[in-house]
């Protein structure tokens, strides 16, 4: 079992937005550990004479007025302290679910198809249950580092036998803070596994949800939700449990520590053995010795589940760290540049898809991916686009107008952001998001939209819709047909006027009207000297493309 560490150094690494607030918190909390100690002294100055007889009020009244003025203050560092941490929390879990998604992204689809649910919980619940962590947990360990060495000194000079029997019960809280510690972390991970499963389940079944409706049978999963929920809810509640019963050793501990000083220093007093102003402080800084201690340790049970996400958070950020190594080459003009393919392929779960292809793609061309179904197409898209790194061979980027082999540049020299931007893709389902059509195209409304829209028959489809180009749809095009969805795909792409436009089986699902529009928008995308790489199956593409890469998946690869 790995044990739960306090804090994590990566946190600064990684969340870099923390580290003026956390310096600023440990600031806070040295003055509220001046403030405390200024408390107690004062208020034993103000009580001792009055208990004794030697002074009346109007003699204490600077003491009194001492005291309500660090009451002030101690609320105002309070306040800015927890101002601070809300804060921090905010734009610390922001930047480390931007850092997740882009190590995600870095990892390549084939990472995120075997970790999208966990990456989704990650990202949600996960992440956002770091801020206890915070808000709680992390100013009482400054507390701790402060203000209970602090007291404990204090006490020291004050009384050396109170700070002795302070001093030997003190490592008992630590010592059954990580007894607790090792339990927690235990019920801490298995809810976020839980919550993993449950999520996963979910995603799959909305995925399939029409498909299970379809066929009447939307209620057979209800059975295993329930059961994944109560799961959940039980893993929930250990840790809870963990919790109280974790509070309750702690508030027994602190409340022996407090009393056997408490005791001794009362038979000392009755003795005459410490004087009044003496004994008043020490049993005032007693507390405030083990309360830090104590509170730390009840608000780390609170924060758990947020430093278990936090770890798989920094697990997924130093994974994609060790693999990737973009490249540094800015894009050249792919209007002038050869795609060479040179052996490429891809192994997966046992077998090649693809199995290593080669081809040049001319700029300016209609180049057809053209294979049975599994044979790699998608996938030797994936290593156009960059987003699969092949296991055998190479892409490489080829002058026109050079002849030496010394000019090309092998694509993952070249950075994927610079290349990414001279390519439209166009995939089968196309992203679409909640908003107006215009927000779906970028926002601006321009003559070469104008222009794609004619071409591709989406002024058509505009000209059906309520509002033309500021109608709404709903999330993935809800609102528009799937023929629809795909011209809307293709005009945009279109407009993006592009160097490279890659379509993913454009005319899938696609009534002979639809078909024909996606083979006069390619055509256009053609002539205006666009490179389209196209993964075809029906032969109206086919017959428009320039030329025809085979592609063919093996069970075994010989490379030379």
């Amino acid at each position: 079992m790995v044990s739960v560490r306090p804090f994590d150094p990566r946190l600064l690494r990684y969340a870099r937005s923390a580290r003026t607030p956390i310096a600023l918190t440990a600031l806070l909390g040295t003055v509220t550990a001046l403030l405390v100690l200024a408390q107690a002294l004062l208020i034993s100055a103000a009580l001792s004479p009055v208990v004794s007889g030697s002074a009346t009020l109007t003699d204490i009244l600077p003491a009194i007025a001492g005291v309500a003025a660090v009451f002030a203050l101690r609320a105002m560092v309070v306040a800015g302290r927890e101002a601070i941490a809300a804060r921090a929390a905010t734009n610390a879990i922001i930047e480390l679910r931007k850092r997740v998604i882009n190590a995600s992204i870095a990892l390549g689809p084939r990472w995120r198809a075997t970790n999208s649910a966990q990456t989704a919980t990650l990202l949600s619940t996960g992440l956002e249950d770091l801020r206890p962590y915070f808000v709680s947990f992390l100013p009482q360990l400054v507390l701790v580092c402060t203000v209970t060495p602090a007291a404990l000194g204090v006490i020291l000079l004050l009384d050396f036998w109170s700070a002795l029997i302070a001093l030997l019960v003190l490592p008992l809280i630590p010592i059954f803070m990580i007894l607790i510690g090792r339990f927690t972390e235990a019920a801490s991970q298995d809810k976020l596994e839980t919550m993993k499963r449950l999520t996963a389940q979910l995603l799959d079944l909305m995925s399939g949800l029409p498909t299970l409706r379809a066929l009447g049978r939307e209620k057979a999963p209800r059975a295993h939700l329930r059961a994944l929920g109560k799961a959940n809810t039980k893993a929930t509640m250990a840790t809870l449990r963990v919790a109280f019963l974790s509070g309750a050793v702690l508030e027994f501990l602190t409340t022996l520590s407090v009393a056997l000083v408490a005791v001794e220093v009362g038979m000392r007093l009755v003795f005459g053995n410490i004087s009044l102003f003496h004994g008043l402080a020490v049993i005032m800084l007693a507390p405030e010795v083990f309360e830090p201690l104590r509170q730390v340790g009840a608000q780390f049970h609170a924060s758990a589940n947020g430093v278990a996400a936090s770890r798989a958070a920094f697990d997924i950020i130093e994974q994609a760290d060790d693999t990737a190594h973009p490249g540094t080459t800015a894009c050249p003009d792919m209007s002038a540049t050869d795609i060479v393919l040179n052996g490429v392929g891809v192994h997966a779960r046992g077998a090649w898809g693809p199995a290593p292809t080669s081809g040049v793609i001319r700029p300016g061309t209609v180049t057809a991916f053209a294979g049975p179904s599994g044979a790699g197409k998608s996938t030797l898209v994936a290593c156009l686009l960059a987003d699969v790194t092949p296991d055998v061979g190479q892409i490489r980027l080829r002058p026109q107008a050079s002849n030496q082999q010394s000019d090309e540049l092998d694509l993952a020299d070249v950075d994927p952001v610079s290349w990414r931007s001279s390519i439209s893709w166009v995939p089968q389902s196309p992203t679409l998001v909640p908003g107006t059509i215009l927000d779906n195209m970028g926002g601006l409304r321009t003559p070469d939209l104008e222009d794609a829209a004619h071409a591709t028959g989406f002024d058509a489809v505009l000209s059906t819709t309520p509002h033309g180009w500021d109608t709404t749809i709903g999330s993935g095009g809800v609102g528009l047909s799937v023929g629809q969805r795909q011209r809307l795909a293709l005009t945009r792409a279109l407009a993006a006027r592009s160097q490279i436009v890659v379509l993913d089986e454009p005319t899938a699902h696609l009534d002979a009207v639809s078909e024909e529009t996606v083979v006069r928008s390619i055509r256009a995308m053609r002539a205006r000297g666009a490179t389209v790489i196209v993964i075809a199956h029906r032969s109206a593409i086919i017959e428009v493309a320039d030329q025809i890469i085979d592609v063919a998946s093996a069970n075994e690869v010989i490379v030379a």
